[in-house]
């Protein structure tokens, strides 16, 4: 995964680089007033906000995006059935009504959920939004040829496994039903008390179907938000978004849209991004980035000038980044060498290769330590700020190497400060002391990827991370520790092939819950007892550190998301 950038992917699924980050409490710059930059500190509607990012915006489709909470750009354009709250820290992690008029009515089991539309919704062009647009919308994310968005539908909806969309099955889903204009009814497989969390996705967007001109949409999707895309070039590379003058904050509690006009550039250099919004001339000094990082040296900098430092945004994102454990390759087949690496780590020297404890908190816990992911905390295998090494080779000689052992990291070659050769080195020198040889491993990022998610070719010992597609245990835990979603022949990302039928049923138990603090409390119950097994080694969660312009107001960054949300922003 690489440094954030909330819109484009599931965050350690679908790429192996960082798409979000991970914390406790989020609250924009450090040391002053998050809603405000200098001078009068009131938001005022109009003006031009400019986004430089690195990413493109593509795919720009609803059906296609894979975003946590809809997204940052996505969510100007395309409301869903429910959203985050967008407010800072651990306020902004809850869910909230959208389109609905609430976050969904469960039945008894949690397997049936009904939503009701909110009245007066329009389109852009000043039609209706009906309950009927979002299920077609829905429907059309499970086309072939708009692959991309989240797999949970196809999962969740009762006979959607083998659905083919609208294009080739004009039946459509029957597990959607919309009895009238603002009802929209949906039959899962399974309990799934975290729904409205996922009717956050973008694929629960309204799509107009005389309007869907399939994979041609995305050039100009219809909006139900508070801007309309009247530029996208080069697949995303440049959008401009202007104002839709049928959306109402009358209907929309979350989002702002305090400027008149949106013009995200992308495609550019993360230094010269940065470059810029520390210079802060012109039609920068009212620039936001949603994907770029302060690396070490730049953080260095901007923390020796006031004023600079006063411009710098601090967010936190459910993410983790750790050591796995194949059980299946020797020696890591027995607990007893896991635990003593558990207890050799240095996470000091960790912390410091990933940049500095200013953009990376020590881990012991694989949950992120935030409430809503149910963070209980735990430290089963004590290191120490630089690691136990009379406890590793205590640990070794017991399992049979009582002259210490040989063994190869696996790791990135890419720069990112997570899973990169910094971080491996730091691992190695920290083994040593405990009289672990290792050798590293370095491949290139697409290998890298390939390698350690494939059931066949997963190393014994590699370096992951993974994020969260909403702020619970579930989307956390689940992919990586359920023993049902081990996939044999094709992306896997339960690491540590664990298939024990007492967390597969914890699972499932917890997933009937609607009451997600009563959840949350069980998600952290069950990450400390799968933790005793030592298939990972939590290191650190990343911080976010983001320079804004000067003439940027009402910096909101969430721990949903963990960067700043531009739908709350306000330029001079």
């Amino acid at each position: 995964m690489r440094p954030p950038s909330l819109t484009t992917r599931r965050v350690a699924a679908v790429s192996v680089s960082l798409v979000l980050a991970a914390g406790a409490a989020a609250c924009g710059p450090e040391d002053n007033d998050a809603k405000s930059s200098g001078g009068d500190s009131t938001p005022h509607k109009g003006g031009t906000l400019t986004v430089l990012n690195s990413n493109p915006q593509q795919d720009f489709d609803p059906a296609r995006l894979y975003t946590s909470g809809g997204g940052n750009v996505p969510s100007l354009v395309f409301r869903t059935l429910t959203t985050r709250n967008r407010e800072n820290g651990a306020a902004g992690t809850e869910v909230v009504p959208d389109l609905a008029t609430d976050t969904g009515r469960p039945n008894k089991d949690a397997t049936v959920w009904t939503y009701t539309l909110k009245a007066g919704l329009k389109y852009e062009d000043g039609n209706a939004i009906t309950s009927a647009d979002i299920k077609y919308g829905i429907e059309r994310s499970f086309a072939p040829e708009l692959s991309g968005g989240a797999p949970y539908l196809r999962d969740w909806l009762v006979g959607a496994a083998d659905y083919q969309g609208p294009y080739k099955d004009k039946k459509g889903l029957a597990a959607i039903e919309t009895p009238d204009a603002r009802t929209i009814v949906f039959h899962l497989n399974k309990p799934e008390g975290e729904f409205p969390y996922l009717a956050t996705q973008t694929q629960f967007t309204p799509v107009p179907k005389a309007k869907d001109t399939g994979t041609k949409y995305e050039e100009h999707p219809v909006s139900s938000g508070p801007y309309k895309v009247v530029t996208n070039e080069n697949d995303g590379e440049h959008l401009v978004l202007e104002r839709n003058t049928y959306w109402s904050t009358a209907t929309d509690a979350e989002r702002k849209a305090y400027p008149d006009r949106i013009d995200v550039k992308s495609g550019l250099d993360s230094s010269v991004i940065n470059q810029r919004l520390s210079a802060s001339q012109g039609a920068d000094t009212a620039a936001v980035t949603t994907d770029t990082n302060l690396g070490p040296a730049e953080l260095a900098k901007v923390t020796g000038d006031k004023e600079l430092a006063s411009r710098v945004g601090t967010g936190h994102f459910g993410y983790t980044n750790y050591i796995a454990f194949n059980p299946t390759v020797k020696p890591f087949n027995n607990v007893k060498v896991r635990q003593a690496i558990s207890y050799a780590i240095d996470r000091s020297s960790v912390v410091n290769a990933a940049g500095g404890s200013a953009l990376a908190e020590s881990a012991t816990t694989f949950l992120p330590n935030q409430k809503s992911f149910g963070y209980e905390p735990y430290d089963l295998f004590p290191a120490g700020a630089t690691g136990n090494a009379a406890k590793a080779k205590e640990l070794l000689k017991e399992a049979g190497h009582p002259n210490g052992l040989t063994v190869t990291l696996t790791h990135s070659n890419a720069k990112d400060f997570e899973t990169s050769p910094e971080i491996a080195t730091a691992i190695q020198d920290a083994l040593k002391k405990a009289g672990i040889t290792v050798k590293l491993q370095g491949l290139e990022d697409n290998d890298y990827s390939d390698t350690i998610h494939s059931v066949k070719t997963e190393p014994g010992f590699f370096l992951a991370h993974w994020g969260a597609d909403w702020p619970s245990g579930g989307p956390f835990l689940a992919p990586i520790f359920d023993g049902r979603q081990i996939v044999k022949d094709g992306a896997n990302f339960n690491t540590g092939l664990l298939n024990d039928k007492s967390v597969n049923d914890e699972i499932d138990a917890i997933n009937k819950l609607t009451d997600l603090d009563a959840a949350a409390k069980r998600w952290g119950a069950l990450d400390k007892k799968i933790g005793e097994q030592a298939l990972t080694v939590p290191l650190f969660h990343p911080v976010y550190k983001r320079l804004y312009g000067k003439d940027i107001k009402n910096v909101v960054i969430s721990d949903w998301t963990g960067v700043l949300d531009i739908s709350q922003v306000a330029v001079k």
